[in-house]
């Protein structure tokens, strides 16, 4: 364990900040940032419009398919855009996305997953970017995070492992760096 340990820690500090890839693509700023995360890649990109800016390192839900109810512990894909901002989350920083969107909702739906009347209030949220009530059948309170006080031990472990309720998960310093384009509106596309 101490091995894996040391390695990691190797492999994190050789990574380059946010302001030197910034420094050498010439960018002073970001003025379109979005976020695009693939599951199967084990990657978390910050774009700004559709230059690829940094690439982060995240974990996800345990459970390997596309979300679909509460407690499924699994990550959704699809669209979304951050409709909410916690800087006092457990996991250090929280923002979250407006799942389930619209086509989570038409799925779930046409599942018969959720009701009529369950569609249509949260629909009305969905149609204002806001997410459901965490205790929704469908689940809610997803986002990125940070990994919160045992950062130390899982951001240098070398290998991924999946401990999230569904949420995208990053380093507290990844977090840090992100934190300035991650604002109510900011798009995030999450990807097999």
């Amino acid at each position: 364990m101490t091995g894996c340990m040391l390695y990691g820690i190797v492999i994190n500090t050789r990574e380059s900040s946010l302001a030197e890839e910034m420094r050498r693509l010439s960018l002073k700023e970001l003025k379109n940032p979005s976020i695009v995360v693939s599951r199967k890649n084990y990657t978390l990109d910050l774009y700004e419009d559709t230059l690829l800016v940094k690439s982060y390192h995240p974990v996800f839900g345990s459970n390997s398919r596309a979300k679909q109810v509460a407690d499924d512990m699994a990550t959704p894909f699809g669209e979304y855009v951050i409709c909410e901002l916690d800087s006092s989350n457990i996991y250090y920083k929280f923002y979250k996305i407006n799942y389930p969107n619209l086509d989570d909702l038409r799925s779930a739906f046409h599942h018969s997953i959720i009701s009529q009347r369950e569609y249509n209030e949260i629909r009305y949220l969905a149609d204002i970017n806001q997410a459901p009530r965490a205790d929704s059948k469908l689940g809610g309170n997803i986002g990125i995070h940070g990994i919160g006080r045992l950062n130390f031990l899982l951001k240098n472990l070398p290998f991924v492992f999946n401990w999230t309720d569904g949420s995208i998960a990053v380093s507290n310093e990844s977090l840090d760096e992100l934190s300035p384009y991650l604002y109510k509106g900011t798009r995030v596309v999450i990807k097999e």
